[in-house]
């Protein structure tokens, strides 16, 4: 079993594990952006019933008519209702995988222990391989960690508020209510889902895009990938 993970991750997610810039197979890479897109999917569900679904419950024990009607004609009942509470156990488990996900993905040691990267790579075992610099896909990732770590702390704002003013002494961010406006977790939960849905469906890489702008502008330094993906068998079949 350990050596057909080895011999998956070597033959099929890495080009070479020993190059000093690894390639990965972009093939498998979008198998896998497919197999992750239920956790945005998820999330979007779970965000729009926590804001915009009701804040009450109906217990159904007490359900009495007050014999009125409101303006428009309809029968006003009284019923007993409780404040609704929401536990987000289940949805940090999730984002955590998540996190695991993306950070994994970024080394040859670590990609060895996320379980989409294997069933990806077994996946695209019949598939013609179409290798790509993990350069990009690491900043790309990266842009997916810090969506994910931002949704961490949405779900457990009185965590992150308990760290961050245990660090700085006094109290920078209240620890009884969320501080983070509710549209940046599901504006980014969308963007987050349209980005693998882009990488899944139409092979395009949002994150590998943006890499290489900031490419361009200087600010990041590239190899060259030409030159790094030579295929020599097919050259000399040219000949």
């Amino acid at each position: 079993m350990v050596n057909w993970i080895i011999t998956c991750c070597k033959d099929l997610w890495f080009r070479d594990r020993n190059e000093v810039s690894p390639y990965i197979n972009d093939t498998a890479v979008r198998i896998r952006a497919g197999l992750l897109l239920a956790i945005p999917i998820y999330m979007a569900f779970t965000l729009f019933d926590a804001i915009f679904g009701s804040d009450w419950v109906i217990t159904g024990e007490v359900i009495t008519d007050t014999l009125e009607t409101d303006f428009d004609g309809r029968i006003i009942y009284s019923v007993e209702a409780v404040k609704r509470t929401f536990d987000y156990s289940t949805q940090t488990w999730v984002l955590f995988y998540a996190l695991f996900e993306m950070i994994s993905g970024m080394f040859v040691s670590t990609s060895r222990l996320s379980p989409t990267i294997l069933l990806s790579s077994f996946l695209a075992k019949n598939l013609r391989p179409v290798w790509k610099p993990l350069l990009p896909k690491r900043f790309a990732w990266s842009i997916g960690a810090s969506f994910i770590v931002t949704c961490l702390i949405f779900f457990n704002p009185e965590i992150f508020a308990g760290w961050v003013n245990a660090i700085a002494g006094s109290e920078q961010l209240p620890e009884t209510y969320n501080y983070m406006p509710s549209w940046i977790p599901l504006v980014l939960v969308w963007v987050c889902f349209g980005f693998m849905w882009m990488e899944t469906v139409l092979g395009f890489c949002v994150g590998c895009k943006m890499h290489s702008l900031l490419v361009r502008m200087g600010l990041l330094e590239e190899e060259c990938e030409a030159c790094n993906n030579l295929d020599w068998g097919e050259a000399a079949n040219k000949r």
